[in-house]
């Protein structure tokens, strides 16, 4: 068993699965909801998605060589809403994601023994890729449940729904949990 192999690969599929949430939660959203946030506290879906995007690339570009936090980010930038369409809120949500794939998908299990720098701290690279599945999933979390409240009745469900456990249960797995007597 290549354990090296197989956190890479879990890795990967967390972020992929992460991404086809959101995706799948922001379809549901119509365009001007994409730009509107719950409150003046709260950031709406298409800032959440440049953050995430931003830090993205910035982490994910060289990743081996250079610190995570690059010098030309302008992090307090991507909390500007500075959309005119959804096809550019998605351009660049998408050019975050294909930085972080290309990157993790080119790493050899033999690099998860470096160190990698973030912000000037010195981190494992196994380190590094939980603290931007963190970090992502987090902003994911937020924009599902934003997507949530801006579809209202319309929304599809992206997980099993509630008092759909039983039922989700029975077609997967049959007498999963049942005594068979």
């Amino acid at each position: 068993m290549n354990i090296a192999a197989q956190f890479m690969a879990a890795i990967i599929n967390a972020f992929k699965a992460n991404k086809r949430l959101a995706d799948r939660a922001v379809e549901q959203v119509p365009d001007s909801k994409l730009h509107t946030a719950l409150d003046a506290n709260t950031n709406s879906i298409a800032v959440i998605m440049k953050h995430v995007a931003g830090n993205l690339l910035s982490r994910w570009t060289d990743f081996l060589t250079t610190d995570g936090e690059k010098p030309g980010r302008n992090r307090d930038e991507e909390f500007v809403d500075s959309f005119s369409s959804r096809a550019e809120v998605l351009a660049v949500w998408e050019r975050g994601w294909s930085c972080l794939l290309a990157t993790l998908e080119s790493l050899k299990p033999e690099d998860l023994e470096k160190t990698v720098m973030i912000r000037g701290e010195p981190h494992s690279v196994p380190l590094a890729m939980e603290r931007s599945l963190g970090h992502t999933c987090y902003h994911i979390g937020q924009i599902v449940q934003i997507a949530r409240i801006h579809a209202g009745e319309k929304w599809n469900t992206l997980t099993i729904p509630r008092g759909g456990s039983e039922k989700f249960n029975q077609a997967n797995w049959g007498q999963i949990g049942k005594s068979h007597s």
